[in-house]
């Protein structure tokens, strides 16, 4: 079941709903300021409710605080080297908001946009249109994500079509920590990725081509382990991420719908199976966050985020492109399906 009220007003006077998830002893909040997810909640070991989305009670605490907590990431989630787009022959300059970088969809991405909702049955439509030239994109791009909460398990589907070649690369940016949101930290959680290599990147964190086998490497989590455990590690590549903040190449290939992340609290109990059809996730350990939350301050690693998509950069590395290209052209659809299931670990 779904409800709808009024979360609040943006700085502009503009209203922001919330939808309000029911499902047996589990609920969930999304918004349709930036398809934020608010909150899950769901019962830990003891049956007692547990929120295990980091987040904001207000629209203050959203507008005015980064890190992207829970947001829909558009129109290209994760980084473009240099914000350089090129598509047959054109180049497209995009603006660059993170060390030289094009991060997130720029200065004004998705998650800044309040969507358009529609409620059928238990499904949760947004939909936007990115106008041609937002954030110098060529085409108008027609976005749609639906989400549905049932059996302890939300699951979000993503579709575009575009008039014009352009990039899209769609994602969404939830902070999880499943000891309960004022936990503030996650470095206990236990993990486990199917996974065998990492894209390397320069030192802005740009992936520029080729692969690095995770085996013997603080990024091998074939075997599951807390997040904590060879998160300050003497590696490159974790060095340049202040921690984890890297592309995990699945071993699922893209449109297989597969399992790819299991992830464990030792303290509640909760456990969270991720799936998708996406050919590679971002783990990102939450190593910047610094703000106010909503029931504690979120710290250094007070959450974690899986971030299914496409491998950052791949327009403008055709090997990474090989394994999902993020160009999408007129005629052709754009959609994937990513979910978040818990129950309690045996």
């Amino acid at each position: 079941m779904i409800s709808t009220r009024i979360f609040g007003k943006t700085k502009d006077g503009k209203e922001v709903l919330a939808f309000d998830f029911t499902d047996k002893n589990c609920r969930a909040t999304v918004l349709n300021y930036g398809g934020i997810i608010q909150s899950i909640v769901v019962p830990d070991k003891n049956g007692t409710p547990t929120d295990v989305i980091l987040g904001y009670n207000d629209m203050a605490g959203y507008e005015n605080n980064g890190g992207y907590l829970g947001a829909l990431i558009g129109r290209f989630g994760n980084r473009i080297g240099e914000g350089h787009l090129t598509i047959d022959g054109t180049t497209y300059q995009l603006y660059c908001n993170d060390r030289g970088n094009h991060l997130h969809g720029g200065k004004n991405g998705f998650n800044k946009k309040i969507w358009k909702h529609e409620v059928v049955g238990d499904e949760l439509r947004l939909s936007i249109l990115s106008p041609d030239g937002e954030e110098n994109y060529p085409g108008n791009l027609s976005v749609r994500v639906t989400y549905i909460f049932e059996n302890g398990e939300m699951r979000i589907h993503y579709s575009a079509t575009t008039d014009r070649k352009t990039a899209v690369n769609l994602t969404n940016h939830a902070y999880f920590n499943l000891n309960g949101e004022g936990d503030g930290s996650i470095l206990d959680n236990v993990l486990w990725i199917d996974c065998d290599e990492i894209t390397p990147t320069n030192p802005t964190m740009i992936p520029v081509g080729g692969y690095k086998k995770v085996a013997g490497t603080p990024f091998d989590f074939n075997t599951p382990k807390p997040i904590g455990r060879d998160i300050g590690a003497d590696d490159v590549d974790l060095k340049q991420g202040g921690g984890y903040d890297h592309c995990h190449v699945l071993k699922n290939k893209c449109g297989v719908y597969a399992r790819y992340a299991v992830v464990e609290s030792p303290k509640t109990g909760i456990r969270m199976t991720c799936r998708t059809d996406m050919p590679a996730v971002q783990f990102y350990a939450g190593n910047g966050l610094n703000q106010q939350g909503k029931t504690i301050f979120y710290g250094n690693r007070a959450g974690f985020c899986l971030e299914t998509q496409a491998i950052p950069n791949n327009v403008n590395v055709p090997e990474y492109a090989a394994r999902g290209s993020s160009i999408l052209a007129p005629g052709e659809d754009y959609e994937f399906t990513a979910s978040y299931q818990f129950d309690i670990a045996e």
